[in-house]
């Protein structure tokens, strides 16, 4: 997701990001085995997504966007102890 020296971050790149950082803040607060499994989780999927979502699928992107905010959200509140990875299949949302 790093953009080379000098590159500027599309809008949506940097709300991905933004995203991102929002999790693994929100794991801070977590206990630590949490904190743990939650990073893992959020590393793995906006890893798989990163490499399984074409870059130019904007309804899609903007889907999941949604979603992610919407988990995060949850996530920050205090009684959330952590998240499960929902898997999408993407040769139907790539069509």
């Amino acid at each position: 997701m790093a953009a080379p020296r000098g590159q500027r971050l599309s809008g949506m790149q940097k709300q991905v990001l933004s995203l991102y950082r929002g999790f693994l803040r929100a794991a801070r607060s977590k206990s630590d085995e949490d904190r743990h499994k939650i990073e893992s989780i959020v590393s793995e999927e906006f890893h798989r997504n990163s490499k399984e979502v074409d870059r130019k699928n904007f309804l899609y992107i903007e889907y999941l966007l949604r979603r992610g905010k919407k988990q995060l959200d949850q996530l920050k509140n205090p009684g959330t102890t952590g998240l499960s990875s929902l898997q999408v299949d993407l040769s139907k949302a790539n069509n």
